[in-house]
């Protein structure tokens, strides 16, 4: 990571051009650039503190052999970009890295206890100390944030000065300094003392200051702050109410992700050579109009024949989402997983295939029979997939899954047409709950009484995360979903003991809707545990059913029971009913809902109600 370079004067024509001499400051990985270190959020490097920078400069900045460009056009098409980038490196032999800025600029002396922007300790150039006492400088500990994404930071000034009745801030500056020290009585925020040399206002502590009013008492507003962007970019007018963070909190900022699989007709790379001329061939109907756009943009012949650009621009249409009106970001979401769905049901035979293609799906060879008296059906062996990971925005505060897209901080200023994205290469088991049985099941009274207690808990976190509710997304808790989640967990748990992969190398993909009732568990990672050809081998029929069987085993007993089985709620909110850590959560990076909406007794039943349990005749045979 290498902070902003700073302006230099123009040396007059024929001036020599100064190489880049930027200061690093630690490194992370690409992946970490997108889930974890992504434009906005806050890096702590050694005793310094650090925001990512937004991405208006990294057409220049990013170096195109480093970052190079990644191509999944229906993700792109869903989040209105052309193409998406890898982060650069940060190794050694780096040309450049992820651009910082240095936030908070509050920082703290321990030995003279002087609490001040940085700039003003007059540190020695590219060090972090005090001028005067020469020790290193800490960062403030503690930051300000709105549900809008904007960051900035601590008012310890207003603060220190606030009056007696907590409703008002002394006007003007009374021309004295910070000071910051700790009593070191405890580990409590009512150690941590500010004071001021004016001598109007005493010595306060940092007791009360995350209270949700603590900052409206002291009649302050978010005033639109944006330090990723650097000082050229203007507040913008927001007003929202503030809330006190910790710098190191996961609530300064979260990602939102999206992600799709590369299937065919796109998976072979042909159609990437198109990738910024999409949008003007879907205005096209005609096969000759689209044969002179293709000649004139590429000033001659086309790298793509005429017959699968066409073919391409078939399968765009048979993605569109069925709706009159005009389709939302949800409505086209779905319509891609929808057609990945399709894609695993019916997978790619051999004769399909050419050597470019990222996309391998088999039906496996053995007795798929054996799985009929577990309701399992249609199991595909994904010998080869491709997903594509993409940061389009972040929040702060909320969850990403709880807001919609005004509440999305974008990672730059100015509209790009490109998004920091990541490709994970590897392999997978696809499977399906039989239709007919899930049916039934689901239109049990005591299964959907049980579901909606859980759909209704998180139904009202997501209000209570929601700055506007008549834009909040509603809850997507259903009996089928809130199944095959659970499955999906135990699933990976068994084979994180079965067939040696740890439980953060395998990811979960869930495909639940009136139509769909499968699940894709596949490698997350990049490294060697995602191209071993393990996982694969456990989606034969034979090994399947052993697994399953076993997985529903363990289920149905938690060394946290009984109290695990028979809680009436557990979870965040209650959003969870017999689930915990002992017996079916996951790493975070391995599920896409953060580990909420799952429920073993739809799997394996209740002590006092067996069939609540879809799996619950598999138990007693």
């Amino acid at each position: 990571m290498t902070p902003p370079r700073k302006r230099r004067r123009d040396g007059g024509q024929g001036a020599a051009v100064p190489a880049h001499n930027l200061p690093r400051r630690g490194a992370v990985r690409r992946a970490q650039a997108i889930t974890t270190y992504g434009v906005g959020s806050l890096v702590a490097v050694d005793h310094e503190s650090f925001v990512v920078s937004g991405l208006d400069e990294a057409d220049r900045s990013w170096n195109s052999d480093e970052s190079p460009r990644i191509y999944e056009r229906r993700l792109a098409r869903l989040l209105g970009v052309d193409y998406f980038r890898l982060p650069p490196a940060s190794e050694d032999s780096s040309r450049d890295g992820l651009r910082v800025r240095r936030f908070p600029l509050m920082h703290s002396c321990p030995e003279c206890a002087e609490l001040q922007p940085h700039r003003l300790f007059n540190p020695p150039a590219g060090r972090s100390v005090c001028g005067t006492c020469e020790v290193d400088l800490v960062p403030s500990r503690f930051v300000v944030a709105c549900e809008a994404g904007h960051l900035d930071e601590f008012p310890y000034w207003q603060w220190v000065h606030r009056s007696p009745d907590r409703g008002s801030t002394t006007a003007g500056h009374c021309g004295g300094s910070l000071r910051l020290r700790s009593s070191g009585r405890t580990s409590s925020l009512r150690s941590i003392l500010v004071s001021c040399t004016c001598e109007r206002a005493p010595e306060v502590s940092m007791e009360g200051s995350f209270r949700k009013s603590a900052l409206k008492d002291l009649r302050l507003k978010c005033r639109g702050a944006r330090p990723w962007l650097g000082t050229s970019a203007a507040p913008q007018e927001c007003g929202l109410p503030l809330r006190t963070l910790q710098r190191g909190s996961s609530s300064v900022w979260q990602p939102v992700l999206k992600s799709a699989l590369s299937i065919p007709p796109w998976s072979n790379g042909r159609g990437d050579p198109l990738a910024e001329h999409w949008d003007a061939l879907r205005q096209f109907e005609n096969r000759e109009h689209v044969a002179i756009y293709l000649k004139g943009a590429f000033r001659g012949e086309c790298p793509v024949a005429l017959d699968e650009v066409m073919a391409l621009l078939d399968a765009e249409l048979e993605e569109d989402p069925g709706t009159d009106s005009a389709p939302t970001f949800d409505h086209r979401y779905r319509a891609l997983r929808a057609k990945e769905y399709e894609r695993l049901r019916s997978g790619n035979d051999e004769s399909e295939r050419s050597r470019e293609e990222q996309f391998v799906c088999e039906t496996p060879l053995g007795d798929q029979g054996v799985l009929g008296p577990l309701g399992v059906t249609g199991p595909m062996l994904v010998k080869k997939l491709r997903e594509v990971r993409a940061l389009k925005a972040f929040t702060r505060l909320v969850d990403a899954e709880s807001t919609t897209d005004t509440e999305e901080m974008p990672l730059s200023e100015s509209p790009l047409r490109w998004l920091p994205a990541m490709e994970v290469h590897g392999e997978g088991v696809f499977l399906r709950l039989d239709e007919t049985r899930m049916g039934a099941w689901e239109k049990a009274p005591a299964v959907a009484a049980r579901v909606e207690r859980m759909r209704t808990a998180h139904q009202r976190l997501l209000e209570e995360r929601a700055d506007d509710p008549s834009r909040m997304v509603p809850s997507p808790a259903t009996p089928r979903m809130v199944l095959l989640h659970t499955l999906a967990h135990v699933l990976i748990n068994e084979w994180s003991l079965e067939a040696g992969y740890p439980a953060a190398s395998l990811r979960e993909r869930l495909y639940a809707a009136d139509t769909m009732a499968g699940m894709l568990i596949y490698t997350a990672t990049s490294d060697s545990a995602g191209s071993l050809g393990g996982l694969v081998a456990q989606g034969e029929p034979a090994s399947l059913d052993s697994t399953v069987r076993s997985a529903l085993r363990r289920a149905s007993w938690c060394s946290s029971d009984p109290l695990c089985m028979e809680a009436d709620t557990s979870g965040v909110s209650g959003t969870n009913l017999a689930a915990c850590h002992a017996c079916v959560m996951l790493p975070e990076t391995s599920c896409e809902h953060n580990n909420i909406l799952l429920d073993r007794a739809l799997l394996v039943g209740a002590p006092d109600d067996r069939s609540l349990g879809y799996f619950a005749p598999v138990l007693v045979q």
